[in-house]
């Protein structure tokens, strides 16, 4: 006889044994998410031990607060919010704050096709990581998670124009990077 099993019931199970401390259920989450959060933990930091620090430090909070969670809700979502939060935690801890001059940001913003657009994931990945933290920081949370420049700006102690002119230098930045290291991508 085969019986099948909701699929809440098989989340409440593992997110119970997760509560539970079990190892099996710990090993399962990691392997499940590995690939996926170490993606978002490489936009983060500066190179890929780094990122493997921010990636555990990550998983230990998760951890730590699976209790927290809601079954219904998108596990995805939830364990992917708690280390892009962590990557957030680490950068204020590691960073000085400093106001960047708002005035020169707009004359670096350009309305062509640049280098960055053209360039394929690996190589922005590589050029991104050359970023200095407060660039790289707003650059994943405005483009690539979505956040506004108000949300970015409470995040990260910032104000709203200060997240502006540190995007629009870090798109300058990662222009320069590619024109640099992947000439071919500078071309029009």
């Amino acid at each position: 006889m085969h019986i099948a099993l909701k699929a809440n019931t098989d989340e409440n199970a593992f997110i119970g044994a997760l509560v539970k401390n079990e190892k099996w259920a710990q090993k399962e989450l990691y392997e499940r998410y590995y690939s996926k959060l170490m993606g978002i933990c490489m936009r983060y930091a500066k190179n890929k031990d780094d990122a493997r620090d921010l990636l555990h430090d990550g998983f230990i909070k998760v951890l730590n607060k699976i209790h927290k969670y809601t079954p219904g809700t998108s596990l995805n979502a939830w364990v992917c919010r708690i280390i892009v939060n962590n990557c957030i935690d680490n950068y204020r801890k590691q960073s000085i704050r400093r106001t960047e001059d708002i005035d020169t940001a707009y004359d670096i913003s350009s309305k062509t096709e640049d280098a960055v657009a053209k360039c394929g994931a690996k190589e922005l990945l590589s050029a991104i990581q050359l970023l200095p933290d407060s660039y790289r920081m707003v650059f994943n949370l405005f483009a690539i998670e979505g956040y506004p420049h108000k949300d970015i700006a409470n995040m990260m102690n910032i104000s709203e124009s200060t997240s502006r002119s540190n995007l629009s230098k870090a798109r300058a930045k990662l222009q320069g990077i590619i024109k640099e290291k992947y000439p071919y991508y500078g071309r029009k």
